[in-house]
């Protein structure tokens, strides 16, 4: 003992109460609690940090603690995951790619000793999946409350592939497919606010196989923007193009109607119900558009995670997968973590929504008008026959009712186009 330096030579207690206690070499330890002043105006030689993946704004607070180091103090910081996107994550990520001065090392439940596979299968009988990967396998992807179930990042992280091309101004439309005359598609935007703050976003997605084969996301002006959306959905076969109309979204749907695009998305402004753009001319409720409100935003990430959780979308982009990373429930609202986006995702939530309603129902309606509109045709040829006796029966008058109705089967063609 005598030879032991003086830090590490056990020492008496001579100031103890329940927050700190100071030992008669001078040293003493603290417990703080993770409010915005813990910590400031300290010299520390070591700082520990307990659960911190569970530590609300430790971003913030980092921030005042980092300057408390500087005289050659180290930081501990232990926790089991959260998901990913927080201060825990990062730091771990950062210090696996040596971006920090952290060294990371992780203890799953296979180290200890006394663990076998018997104990696993035994403790995980009751578990989530979410709360394994959490308190178990140290696996960032899949614990943490997002929006997004755990098993659904893992099948879609298998799906992520490389674009075929990284095209535009900024290299930052990415294409997996080429135009395909035979398929039918549909184009959704999510517009910047315009504060520099967050991206302008749109998806062309192949209808009759739900797969995102183009993507855009960056900080282009509002006229370039307008320009991309004519111009990429005029080279997808004019097609159907859904602009989310809320703030400034609505100069862009100015310049597409100016441009003169054929096929903009309209709804009823009171009910958001869909209507088509030549019925949307003549009908002064109707605006272009869709308008994401505190009533339509969780209908639409619904229907999202529906077409996510039974696998009927397909998603080939990192940068969307990544945004659904840390996609998560706030305060029982959908939203991305604090310092992240999630564009990509709204616009993408939109897409499955109107595919699901609007697309499904004017399909229906169609289907419909075409039923009618051969129970007319069909009325008027057969109405009359050349058997002496039946009701309505001339002779001379039987080619004449068939050309009337074709006639009026052809008036009302339109209905059907």
């Amino acid at each position: 003992m005598r030879n032991l330096p003086d830090w590490i030579k056990i020492a008496e207690i001579s100031v103890d109460n329940r927050t700190s206690f100071e030992l008669s070499n001078g040293s003493s330890i603290k417990a703080a609690s993770t409010s915005g002043d813990a910590g400031r105006s300290e010299a520390l030689s070591l700082l520990v940090l307990d659960e911190a993946a569970h530590i609300e704004g430790l971003e913030e607070l980092w921030t005042g603690l980092y300057p408390t180091l500087s005289t050659g103090g180290r930081c501990i910081a232990l926790s089991t995951p959260n998901g990913v996107g927080n201060w825990f994550h990062k730091t771990c990520v950062d210090a696996e790619s040596e971006s920090n001065n952290f060294h990371i090392t992780t203890l799953p439940w296979d180290v200890h000793p006394d663990r076998d596979k018997a104990w696993y299968l035994k403790e995980t009988k009751n578990m989530s999946k979410r709360q394994i990967a959490q308190e178990l396998e140290c696996n960032f992807n899949t614990s943490g409350e997002t929006v997004i179930d755990p098993e659904c990042m893992e099948w879609l992280l298998k799906n992520i592939k490389e674009p075929k091309y990284r095209t535009g101004f900024d290299r930052n439309f990415w294409i997996w497919e080429e135009y395909d005359p035979s398929c039918n598609y549909l184009m959704v935007a999510d517009v910047a606010r315009g504060d520099g703050a967050d991206y302008s976003t749109y998806h062309v997605i192949k209808l009759e196989t739900l797969e995102v084969v183009g993507e855009y996301q960056g900080k282009a002006t509002l006229d370039m923007f307008s320009n991309m959306l004519n111009q990429v959905g005029r080279e997808y076969g004019n097609c159907m193009l859904v602009v989310e109309n809320n703030n400034i979204g609505y100069s862009v749907l100015d310049k597409l109607l100016e441009y003169g695009y054929p096929n903009i998305y309209h709804s009823i402004k009171s009910t958001h119900e869909y209507i088509e753009q030549h019925q949307a001319e003549v009908r002064s409720s109707a605006v272009p558009g869709f308008s994401t409100t505190m009533k339509t935003r969780p209908l639409i990430v619904a229907k999202l995670e529906e077409f996510i959780r039974n696998k009927l979308i397909t998603v080939y982009s990192s940068r969307t997968i990544n945004e659904m990373k840390t996609f998560i429930w706030r305060n029982g609202k959908p939203q991305a973590m604090k310092g992240y986006h999630d564009d990509l995702i709204m616009a993408l939530a939109i897409a499955c929504w109107v595919r699901d309603t609007a697309l499904q129902n004017s399909a229906r309606d169609l289907n419909y008008q075409k039923a009618f509109l051969g129970a007319i045709y069909t009325a008027k040829t057969t109405m009359n026959t050349q058997i002496k006796g039946q009701q309505g029966y001339k002779r001379n008058d039987l080619f004449d009712k068939m050309s009337e109705a074709e006639k009026m089967y052809k008036q009302y063609k339109w209905i059907i186009k």
